[in-house]
């Protein structure tokens, strides 16, 4: 297997890439398309995946959105619902154009608030073979709600700062992005710091803030809507402790979708990166992927 860097276009901007290049004969192979979650880059455990899917002779293209890790966006640090989507469009284009791979077999990998984006934007392109989302985010009302209200009241204080005083002074009014339960973080919780933490540590690129105003767009939208659209098989990878995207909405939506496969883990939000719970997620989604991207 072969990693290399790439770039392809987005909203006029560049966002950078890894393609993972099969070992084996050239051949038309099926390529997964993999981008992060809230903050995130694709330093932060998506090589693990990656690695993979690419043993089992898939390739990859593992991205970061416009204004995080390698990709060009000013100022930095901005979560834009609408931009990281359109980013999903454009990798999604680019790895149609990649010789050596299959344009008719291509799925969406996406973790957290990318497996929101996952599911928000496989209903728009038809050839989209399969999605895997994982611990995926759903609906912003819920996981705002699951926060408890005084994160809550934290969160929605500097979010409204930010898009007042900070459109007012041209300056980004910051929160963090993982904190402790009740603290003013957009994720919160007892084993956040310490699982995010973990993710954040492999990242030279990580910043730990982002532009608070990202909260109210976050709370107010709800990929679910979406999911009765998808016609291609879905793999939802569930944490049964996750306290960061709530079970109960994720299940519901898994039951809204046609050809939903749902796979359930031992622990919180960040545990299926790491140790057993990401030997036994890659495994299930590898056998998925597989199954479904096979000529």
């Amino acid at each position: 297997m072969e990693r290399v860097e790439v770039g392809f276009p987005s909203g006029g901007q560049k966002c950078a890439g890894w393609l993972y290049l099969p070992a084996g004969p050239p051949k038309p192979r099926p390529i997964v398309v993999m981008g992060h979650g809230l903050g995130g880059n694709r330093e932060m455990g998506l090589d693990r995946f990656a690695r993979r899917f690419a043993a089992a002779g898939m390739g990859v293209l593992a991205f970061d959105y416009r204004h995080f890790g390698d990709s060009d966006g000013d100022p930095r640090q901005i979560v834009n619902l609408t931009r990281q989507r359109e980013d999903w469009t454009a990798a999604i284009a680019y790895a149609r154009t990649l010789r050596g791979f299959d344009a008719t077999r291509i799925a969406l990998w996406g973790t957290s608030l990318g497996g929101g984006h996952a599911l928000s934007v496989a209903p728009d392109d038809a050839y989209i073979a399969a999605v895997v989302a994982q611990v995926p985010f759903v609906s912003g009302m819920r996981s705002a709600l699951a926060k408890g209200p005084l994160s809550l009241i934290k969160v929605g204080t500097l979010a409204f700062t930010d898009l007042v005083f900070g459109t007012l002074l041209r300056k980004r009014v910051g929160i963090r992005l993982a904190g402790r339960k009740r603290a003013a973080a957009m994720m919160s919780g007892t084993d956040v710091p310490t699982g995010f933490g973990r993710l954040a540590e492999e990242s030279r690129a990580y910043r730990p803030k982002i532009a608070a105003r990202a909260a109210l767009s976050i709370l107010f939208d709800r990929p679910a809507r979406h999911v009765k659209e998808l016609k291609m098989p879905v793999l939802y990878a569930i944490c049964e402790a996750d306290k960061v995207t709530p079970v109960k909405p994720v299940l519901r939506a898994a039951g809204k979708t046609k050809h939903a496969v749902v796979k359930k883990y031992p622990g919180g939000h960040f545990d299926i990166y790491f140790d057993e719970v990401f030997e036994q997620a890659v495994y299930d989604q590898t056998d998925f992927l597989t199954s479904i991207l096979r000529p």
